[in-house]
């Protein structure tokens, strides 16, 4: 029983930490592939525009900050225990082998951010 509150109580968290409802800022989803030559981060930014799109490297960690092309209310992914809406997508990542930032490359296809760092 008491395993079960825990793993409730971690999943809860983990929702709660990816929307901060004050700042109208959801965290996206996202996946790191560690290839021999680069990594590869793909995130997901639906109904943003590429020019909307800022992505940074801070020292070992890659942020995303995109605003979306209108609010964005929840019900609309269906979610119903929960309201409100955003407007800006925000996450930091860490990177967990060196890369060279300076040749970090990006593109945006039908909502996924695909952000390329070559390893060194």
């Amino acid at each position: 029983m008491e395993r079960k509150k825990r793993e409730f109580f971690e999943d809860l968290m983990n929702f709660i930490s990816s929307w901060n409802e004050e700042a109208s800022i959801m965290q996206p989803l996202y996946n790191m592939v560690l290839k021999p030559n680069e990594v590869v981060v793909t995130v997901d930014l639906p109904y943003v525009d590429l020019n909307k799109i800022e992505v940074k490297a801070i020292e070992d960690k890659l942020e995303v900050l995109a605003k979306t092309k209108e609010a964005i209310c929840l019900s609309k992914f269906g979610l119903k225990h929960r309201s409100g809406e955003f407007n800006c997508y925000h996450i930091v990542v860490q990177i967990p082998v060196p890369v060279d930032w300076r040749r970090l490359t990006y593109r945006l296809k039908r909502g996924i951010l695909e952000v390329h760092l070559p390893r060194l």
